[in-house]
């Protein structure tokens, strides 16, 4: 699916994407899933060729094995089936949400009350790219303001940081709630130079250091004002719980392909909550699919936060469901079975490039 313009990060430049579906079709209906894993291994380790392949030799069929525990208990029995299997957190996150979609679209009920939503609507924020210009970033800025988001959140890599943060703070004010987002791009050297943030009052800085640099994030935060937020480090409640342990965070940004799945994604809202945390929801350029299941994850009552929810024009001419839009800077909770949108045929059959069906015994 091409996007409607490149996004640019500090790992690399995104002008399509190539997205991998899973359809779950048991005897009472049928579910979706989105797996978010990149084309290249630059976001994580995984991505969409390798997801594809774990899929079809090693998860689809521990499910066939597992059948009688997966009738017996449901979706809620897919990560334990699955845990023998090292890593692949977004492999199993997509089939984990194919599962369960099937299951809450065959009893009636809605992703968001699966999950605990306590919300009808959702803040949305919008994340921003690196661009070559100053005057073409504040252009684009300008454009998601007006569009109602009410959140804006900078991507950032050494030499693109102090002077773009501080023309958007100039141009366009203090109140805007603004944040950063580093994608790693940094080390504790650089935690100097970091410290400059400090003087325009950001919600947060994400991720600056190296997803395993925990201990690292927690010098980090004894250096900087600004709140450090972890993505890439956290991929369970328990890394999240000792991230929160070390002090290497005072929010967490919870992506459940990222995390292994929906549920795994509401355990570390609880660890967080229990811990005074705040936490939103980041985006993986999701297609409808997955900007209806994190629009449902974000209305949990932890989420204080407006996440990377933005509305599917945001990256996708067309989307493949119906487009989810936004309203006075909130998104709408889907209420409907399951995820609460499916597929358009005809727009799916265009974009698709590939099928494979794996019957189980």
């Amino acid at each position: 699916m091409p996007l409607v313009s490149p996004f640019r990060t500090s790992f690399g430049t995104q002008t399509a994407r190539d997205v991998l579906l899973l359809r779950a079709v048991t005897a009472d209906g049928e579910g979706w899933g989105e797996c978010v894993a990149m084309s290249d291994p630059l976001y994580s380790s995984e991505y969409v060729d390798a997801t594809a392949d774990v899929l079809r030799r090693f998860l689809v069929p521990a499910l066939a094995d597992g059948s009688e525990d997966l009738r017996r208990h449901g979706a809620p029995a897919v990560a334990a089936l699955l845990r023998k299997f090292k890593g692949h957190r977004m492999a199993k996150a997509a089939l984990e949400m194919a599962v369960l979609d099937a299951e809450l679209r065959a009893s009636g009920r809605s992703w968001a009350r699966e999950l605990g939503a306590v919300h009808e609507r959702v803040p949305s924020g919008v994340s921003v790219g690196i661009y070559d210009s100053i005057p073409v970033l504040l252009d684009v800025v300008g454009g998601y303001l007006d569009a109602g988001y009410v959140r804006i959140k900078l991507k950032i890599e050494p030499g693109w940081d102090l002077e773009p943060v501080r023309a958007v703070r100039e141009r366009f004010g203090d109140d805007v709630l603004l944040q950063v987002d580093a994608n790693t791009a940094y080390t504790l050297r650089d935690a100097r130079h970091l410290s400059k943030l400090d003087d325009f009052d950001l919600l947060l800085i994400e991720q600056p250091l190296e997803e395993e640099d925990v201990v690292g994030h927690a010098a980090l935060a004894r250096q900087v004002r600004t709140p450090i937020c972890l993505d890439e480090s956290i991929v369970s409640a328990e890394s999240a719980a000792a991230a929160i342990e070390l002090g290497a965070c005072s929010i967490i940004n919870i992506k459940p392909g990222r995390v292994g799945g929906y549920l795994e994604a509401v355990r570390i809202h609880d660890v967080a909550a229990a811990h005074g945390l705040a936490v939103w929801c980041g985006g993986m350029l999701e297609t409808g699919l997955g900007r209806a299941a994190n629009a449902a994850l974000g209305a949990l009552p932890g989420f204080t936060l407006p996440g990377d929810i933005s509305a599917s024009d945001r990256f996708y001419q067309t989307d493949i469901t119906a487009p989810l839009t936004i309203e006075d800077g909130y998104m709408q909770v889907p209420t409907g079975p399951g995820l609460g949108v499916t597929p358009i045929p005809e727009i799916l059959d265009a974009v698709t490039t590939s099928t494979e069906w794996i019957q189980l015994r």
